[in-house]
C-alpha cells in the first residue's frame, strides 16, 4: 500500500525514482503505464532505471497519466503522488 511522503522527500531523488514512485502510487503496472503513454516496457523500465529519460514530448503525458506535475516529475517539487486540493 501506498503511503503518502512529504514533498521534501523526493527533491533528492533521480527523475527515474520519481517515475516509479508515481506509477506505484497510481497502482499501474509498469506494462500498463507504458501502454497507456505509448512507449514499450522496456523503455519505461528504462526511464524508471535512469538508464534514459523520456524525451521533453512525453513529460506531460506521463505527469498527466500518473497525476502529478511535470515540476513534480523533473525536481520533487510540485503535485507529486498523494497530493490532495
Amino acid at each position: 500500500m501506498y503511503n503518502p511522503i512529504k514533498p521534501t522527500d523526493m527533491i533528492d531523488d533521480t527523475l527515474g525514482g520519481r517515475i516509479s514512485l508515481a506509477r506505484d502510487a497510481a497502482e499501474m503496472s509498469l506494462e500498463d503505464a507504458a501502454a497507456v503513454v505509448g512507449v514499450e516496457p522496456q523503455t519505461w523500465s528504462n526511464w524508471e532505471n535512469d538508464r534514459s529519460a523520456p524525451r521533453a514530448n512525453r513529460l506531460d503525458m506521463l505527469a498527466g497519466v500518473l497525476g502529478i506535475s511535470i515540476g513534480w516529475l523533473l525536481s520533487g517539487r510540485g503535485r507529486g503522488p498523494g497530493y490532495s486540493e
